[in-house]
């Protein structure tokens, strides 16, 4: 299949959104990662999809849409929480679980209930959103289990001859994926962290926001049903092996010191990720980032330092960074 790549121009993403109405498939930007959208009403087109990333098919996708009035399609109850989130945070980071319409394929959900439900601010996914006419169903645009792109090449590097299109556009500011949040219990849940954090839900809402037990957890359970992108599957991991060292930030450095020195003295090539002690939203902004370079530079051990967790972006960040890591930390 020959790859076309796309400007963010009008007439670019008209082709692009033409592709999207026929039941192809197109990567385009968003604020968070780069998506890989298809008609979220086609479930053939969804199909294609998951058989393009590789991706297990009991992993519910996000669908993105491009207005309010477009929940309609989605859901029959939009509650009033729901509506303060909508008015307060989007178009922004923050995905709502809701329970789905009968319209609502259950290959989009993953066979659930619910559907995951956001709008990206991002002015080139909008306009592809309103151009294709249907909401877009859209996970990251990588191979499934890779580190999700946040940039064009990114998308090109894993997805080029696999989909029909890619839009080239910016680099997401985010760098993580949305917040996911569960509304269809009595209490807001978060299914995965992001950017909007608890303590920002909780100050819009005027009411407590739980987190899922399942963030505290390896999700191994083979019967475990993920209401979320992320709960279940290792994720965002590079090719090379990685550890994370835990504990004070001297200590910490010393020993990224040690290893480096050791496994350069065997011939082991490493990579250092190391953020200062606050710089959570770089975190964010840069991990996937630095692990796909990592990648393409033949990088065979990657050292990374935690984030404190006391901080909810240094916990969604950390979040990334220990399924990337396939759980190894070491305290140190």
């Amino acid at each position: 299949m020959k790859t076309r790549i796309f400007s963010t121009t009008t007439e670019d993403i008209k082709e692009a959104a033409r592709i999207i109405a026929s039941g192809g498939l197109v990567a385009f930007p968003t604020e968070t990662v780069y998506g890989l959208g298809a008609d979220a009403m086609n479930p053939e087109a969804v199909a294609n999809v998951y058989a393009a990333k590789g991706r297990p098919s009991d992993n519910p996708m996000i669908v993105h849409i491009a207005s309010i009035k477009d929940m309609q399609r989605l859901t029959e109850n939009i509650t009033d929480d729901m509506r303060v989130l909508m008015d307060a945070i989007w178009p922004g980071p923050l995905t709502m679980v809701v329970n789905k319409t009968e319209a609502v394929p259950y290959r989009t959900t993953g066979g659930l209930e619910t559907v995951a439900v956001r709008m990206p601010a991002n002015e080139a996914a909008l306009a592809l959103i309103r151009e294709s006419g249907c909401p877009i169903a859209a996970p990251s645009a990588n191979i499934s289990g890779r580190p999700s792109p946040t940039r064009a090449a990114d998308v090109i590097f894993d997805m080029d001859g696999r989909i029909e299109g890619i839009i080239a556009g910016e680099d997401c500011q985010v760098g993580i994926e949305s917040t996911v949040l569960d509304m269809t219990g009595e209490v807001p849940t978060i299914l995965r962290p992001g950017i909007v954090t608890a303590e920002k839900l909780e100050e819009v809402l005027g009411k407590a926001v739980e987190y899922d037990k399942a963030l505290f957890q390896k999700a191994g359970d083979a019967d475990f049903k993920p209401k979320s992108p992320g709960m279940k599957y290792k994720h965002y991991a590079p090719k090379a092996d990685m550890v994370i060292l835990s504990g004070s930030r001297g200590n910490v450095e010393a020993e990224i010191e040690r290893i480096r020195s050791d496994k350069e003295a065997a011939g082991v090539k490493t990579g250092v990720i190391l953020f200062e002690d606050n710089g959570f939203e770089e975190a964010a902004h840069d991990l996937f980032a630095r692990l796909r370079d990592m990648d393409e530079a033949g990088v065979d051990l990657i050292i990374a330092g935690a984030l404190s967790t006391d901080n909810q972006v240094g916990f969604a960040v950390m979040n990334r960074m220990v399924k990337s890591a396939g759980y190894n930390i070491i305290e140190v």
